[in-house]
């Protein structure tokens, strides 16, 4: 029988945790990966089976799975379906309370290693470190601040009946185009307050929340910092707002277009870069003007986001955001203030100089939605590229636009090769089967659209 007592890296555990732990005893520890959707996968164990240098193992087959859980032949991978172990290495800087759990429970996030000890070149936590690794390897540390847009809904247990808005606490369903609206976020106090109790005990920080544009839309904004710590901490959120939505009776929801007539849901994505040694934003001069940095980051983003809308937009779903006179810009042009734009730079001082991304949906996985960005940025400082004129006015669907569908978004990603090679072509050629995989799924459905207007009427 394993040894039960609790060992001395408990009390090493995070501040926040040890807060809410009050000195109980934990009773159970997940081990938990992000899965190429963001989900989280892993293993659950007694406390007294974990330990910081334990080994654990999961296969890696269960990054061979579309987002129905169908499993993809792949001819580029060898033996594929001997489904071999791969090592879980837990990052205890991740230890996060459970907070919906009914006893004290301890969640890790794990990275993931072959038994050589080489990280698995397809979990997506790996992906984003290995982009950062090249900006640390020319001296530069990137900042990012996502803004995260989701919905509470009314519990949604047929799939073939439409997404609709909560009930709130007046008893009347939630009205849309109420942005900003006090009333409307009043209106799902029990929610929001679980939200934050759940934040507190898990050491989330919000910065703001508001109420969005949809009825029942959401959106929480997150305060700056390492792009590593941004993207754990938008997993752990996703699941801690579903928890506090089923806790008072509602869905929460992070589909980038639940409802026909209401707004998508994005993540917004601000990025600057820092000088390691100097601590200086590289976007600015002593000056305080735009640096060439600032222009090149840009013109890196016009250049090759296009490529990457397959991980900002990653389902046939996402692309329903992008329709006319949902808000949300289908272009890639730049310009201060405007937020027609894919690119927008916000008002600031010098020292937050900064570049929004405001294409990507708020159901792409935040690992690879920002591994995704900060790529183009960086493919766009080393080679010195430049950006378009700065876009004047409304330009919605102006000038370089993204592509309409999963179909030709895929045909783009698979052709950048610069890209590939920035995120790992093993990585890409996987997601990329997934992807088309998940297209040819999909075909196979027949929508309730089609039942309605092409059954007698065609």
């Amino acid at each position: 029988m394993p040894d039960r007592k609790q060992n001395d890296w408990i009390e090493t555990l995070p501040p926040a945790f040890q807060d809410y732990r009050r000195g109980r005893r934990i009773e159970e520890v997940e081990c938990i990966i992000p899965d190429l959707a963001g989900m989280s996968r892993g293993k659950s164990m007694p406390v007294y089976k974990f330990g910081p240098t334990q080994t654990f193992y999961l296969p890696i087959s269960l990054f061979y799975q579309t987002i129905t859980g169908e499993y993809v032949d792949m001819e580029n991978i060898e033996n594929q379906w001997t489904e071999h172990d791969v090592v879980l290495r837990p990052d205890m800087a991740t230890a996060s309370a459970v907070p919906w759990s009914d006893d004290v429970t301890l969640q890790v996030i794990n990275d993931l290693e072959t038994r050589d000890g080489e990280p698995v070149a397809v979990a997506p936590r790996n992906v984003l470190k290995r982009v950062l690794g090249f900006y640390a390897a020319r001296g530069w540390r990137a900042v990012v601040a996502p803004e995260l847009e989701f919905y509470l809904t009314k519990p949604n247990v047929d799939s073939n009946e439409p997404i609709e808005p909560p009930v709130g606490r007046t008893g009347r369903r939630g009205a849309g185009r109420q942005a900003y609206s006090m009333v409307a976020v009043d209106e799902y106090g029990p929610v929001i307050d679980t939200i934050y109790d759940y934040a507190e005990a898990q050491g989330l920080a919000i910065d703001t929340l508001i109420q969005e544009g949809g009825a029942g839309q959401i959106e929480i904004n997150l305060l700056h910092g390492d792009p590593l710590e941004l993207a754990d901490q938008v997993f752990y959120f996703k699941r801690a707002i579903r928890e506090a939505a089923l806790k008072n009776g509602t869905f929460a929801t992070f589909m980038a277009k639940p409802m026909r007539d209401e707004p998508g849901s994005a993540m917004h994505i601000h990025q600057s870069v820092v000088d390691v040694k100097t601590g200086r934003n590289i976007f600015s001069n002593p000056d305080g003007t735009g640096a060439p940095a600032f222009r090149h980051f840009i013109g890196g983003s016009q250049n090759h986001l296009k490529s990457t809308v397959p991980l900002l937009a990653p389902y046939v779903n996402s692309y329903r955001r992008f329709t006319a006179g949902m808000s949300a810009p289908v272009n890639l042009e730049w310009a201060a203030d405007n937020r027609t734009t894919g690119l927008r730079i916000p008002n600031s001082g010098p020292d937050a100089r900064r570049v929004e991304n405001r294409v990507i949906g708020m159901d792409a996985n935040p690992y690879l939605a920002l591994a995704a960005s900060l790529a183009c940025g960086y493919l766009g400082l080393v080679n010195g590229l430049e950006p378009r004129a700065e876009a004047m006015g409304e330009v919605y669907q102006e000038g370089a636009v993204l592509p309409r569908n999963l179909d030709e978004a895929l045909d783009g990603f698979e052709a950048d090769s610069a890209l590939r090679e920035v995120l790992g072509e093993e990585f890409c050629q996987l997601y990329s089967a997934i992807k088309r995989a998940e297209l040819e799924e999909f075909q196979r459905e027949i929508s309730p659209w089609e039942r309605q207007h092409l059954l007698l009427n065609v």
